[in-house]
């Protein structure tokens, strides 16, 4: 077996990408296309071009969902499912596949894929459907306790501490801090916070997102030497350790 070489494509991206999405699909001007487009969301996108390649770049870096041609070269995109799924139980994968047939749709899904579309699809569908995974994936499954540093958030009993120490919020501030929590180290935008936290439109007139960020930095930071809710210029908050 020949080796794989992983080189992703190299394109102009923002400094910081909320998500890192990876294409594999041998399709390269539709490849190139998806990328395009799922970069316009401001994702971070890598494409690859063959079933090899594409378990090289999942065993390499973290993504935060996988869109799989099922008719890739080397190894076809149904044995890349059958792979990684064991491995990354909570990786959202959707599925592009040009056989009509429901059976193959039913094969994909229950060897692991959480969506599959048939091509040629809408793109308008396939961001829609794209959006509705990673907003599915944030919501952290059945993680019970999330950590960022020395931050501990339990979801069951709505409470927040930091080296112990209780911290008092509100539940507006509660689910703010659990979405950059569940997040990190990855930034998000305003428009992402406003869809999650108040699950509506975000109209860049009204500052209610930075005031509340605010909120939330004065009783996460405030009273320690390791500041971990941050401003990043021109693309939102992350929270992160520096």
């Amino acid at each position: 077996m020949e080796n794989a070489t992983f080189e992703p494509v190299k394109s102009p991206a923002p400094a910081f990408q909320p998500y890192r999405l990876l294409v594999a699909d041998d399709d390269v001007p539709l490849s190139q296309f998806l990328r395009r487009g799922l970069q316009s969301e401001h994702n971070g996108v890598d494409v690859v071009n063959d079933g090899e390649m594409a378990l090289q770049a999942l065993s390499q870096n973290r993504y935060s969902l996988l869109i799989l041609d099922l008719n890739l070269p080397k190894r076809d995109g149904m044995s890349v499912l059958q792979e990684i799924r064991p491995k990354s139980p909570m990786l959202p994968i959707m599925v592009l596949t040009a056989r009509s047939r429901l059976e193959d749709k039913i094969m994909a899904l229950d060897a692991g894929a959480d969506d599959c579309m048939v091509k040629p699809f809408s793109f308008q569908e396939l961001l829609a459907r794209t959006r509705a995974l990673l907003r599915r994936n944030v919501g952290g499954g059945s993680r019970t306790t999330v950590q960022v540093g020395d931050l501990i958030l339990n979801r069951s009993e709505l409470r927040a501490e930091r080296t112990g120490k209780k911290l008092d919020l509100t539940s507006k501030e509660f689910m703010l801090l659990e979405y950059l929590m569940l997040n990190s180290p990855q930034p998000v935008t305003r428009e992402m916070i406003m869809e999650n936290v108040w699950k509506g439109s975000y109209d860049g007139s009204t500052n209610l997102i930075d005031v509340y960020v605010k909120y939330v930095r004065d009783k996460v930071d405030k009273d320690f030497p390791t500041k971990l809710v941050q401003t990043i210029r021109g693309v939102g908050y992350v929270l992160r350790e520096k």
